[in-house]
């Protein structure tokens, strides 16, 4: 079966052929979180229209909000505000007149990883997305839980200090303390510079929170990172494990794997097995 597989973030949308578990030819465009409605299915009518052809059989689109799957609807996209209701599915499926797939992009990068990642192994773990906003994944007994509108996970939303959990744990943390990129604060660390170093420390302290609550809820075999960001991890893994150390069962630590993905299009992939009727796993 060959389909699109589509990666809505909150920056770009991100698309790719996939045939067996392999993603060939790609395009990329930019998200403008100023856009319309209108505009930004404009841009992924242009990200699809790259590459769509007449042996493609199917679109499988994860989307950084809660969706209604069996409909197609995305609801309240927070990195894209004029998002607020969007029949993805039926305004997709008129153009191009075959199947479309929608659901959480979270979700999506944890199938992925499921089901050609590090998540291979694993029945149960959580695929933490670490980029523009914090999203989170989560595989119960070899399959996605998706909670109602496909909105499980969705900790990055959670309160936390002055704010929420995403504003300490993904790219707002550096844009909004530092006044760069997390990219940028990545480069100055990898240059040994002693502030981005500093930044990074910080940032490994909130993320080990996070995966504190996630194991107080969820207790997984393992965590995978992924997202931009998890490219950093070298620089915040340290400060990330010391957080995790003060978890009250010692224990269940000892049986926890934190890894980074491996897989240069996990979200694709995942995107792209919403189009699958079954999936063996």
């Amino acid at each position: 079966m060959k389909v699109i597989g589509v990666d809505i973030g909150g920056t770009t949308i991100n698309a790719g052929i996939v045939k067996d578990g392999s993603v060939t030819d790609q395009s990329l465009v930019r998200v403008d979180k100023e856009d319309s409605e209108k505009q930004t299915v404009e841009r992924l009518f242009n990200c699809v229209d790259e590459l769509i052809a007449g042996d493609i059989e199917a679109i499988g689109i994860g989307v950084p909000a809660v969706v209604d799957s069996s409909k197609g609807i995305v609801y309240d996209v927070q990195n894209i505000p004029s998002w607020k209701e969007v029949h993805l599915a039926d305004i997709l499926q008129k153009r191009y007149n075959i199947p479309v797939s929608i659901n959480n992009d979270a979700n999506c990068f944890a199938m992925g990883e499921k089901l050609y990642g590090k998540g291979k192994n694993h029945q149960n773990f959580v695929g933490l997305s670490i980029g523009t906003g914090l999203g989170m994944g989560i595989i119960i007994n070899n399959e996605i839980y998706n909670g109602v509108l496909s909105g499980a996970g969705e900790i990055g939303m959670i309160e936390y200090k002055e704010g929420i959990l995403e504003q300490y744990t993904s790219s707002f943390f550096f844009a909004n303390n530092y006044g760069l990129s997390a990219k940028e604060i990545h480069d100055k660390a990898r240059q040994g510079e002693d502030k981005a170093l500093a930044a990074f420390l910080e940032f490994g302290s909130h993320l080990g929170q996070s995966i504190n609550t996630i194991l107080y809820l969820l207790a997984p075999e393992a965590i995978i990172l992924g997202g931009s960001i998890s490219k950093a991890y070298p620089f915040f893994k340290e400060s990330l494990y010391q957080k995790v150390s003060s978890f009250a069962y010692p224990e269940q630590i000892k049986k926890l794997k934190i890894v980074t993905s491996e897989l240069a299009e996990s979200a694709i992939l995942g995107a792209a097995s919403l189009c699958f009727q079954k999936v063996e796993v």
